[in-house]
């Protein structure tokens, strides 16, 4: 089967648009990224449903970078194949039918992220 596309090489790109507009807007993006620091930190929620969370919400919005971003932060913050599985299952229940095809994307990422599961 032939991929939508390269979610590894996706997120490269992204981490690369956001260095180099951090360059050019370092108060933007050191601002953006405090706060993505302080909101992940683990409290009462820990850093992988807060990250779940987030990709629930990137697939909901239609975000391809985020797609990318979250489903490889989710597996570093230690979530499994079938946890980000069911989050995209209730993105998809609360995004309807756009949000079932950014969702199997968000699964062709994971798969493509670990070991492929399908």
């Amino acid at each position: 089967m032939k991929t939508i596309k390269d979610y590894k090489q996706h997120l490269e790109d992204i981490k690369l648009l956001m260095s180099k507009y951090g360059e050019h807007q370092p108060k933007v993006m050191g601002a953006f990224e405090g706060l993505m620091n302080a909101t992940l930190e683990d409290g009462e929620l820990s850093r992988k449903h807060k990250e779940l969370i987030s990709l629930g919400i990137a697939i909901t919005v239609r975000c391809d970078g985020c797609i990318a971003f979250h489903v490889n932060s989710c597996i570093a913050a230690g979530a499994s194949n079938n946890e980000v599985a069911e989050t995209i299952g209730v993105a998809m229940l609360m995004g309807g039918g756009p949000a079932v095809m950014y969702g199997v994307e968000a699964f062709e990422a994971l798969s493509q992220f670990r070991e492929p599961i399908y």
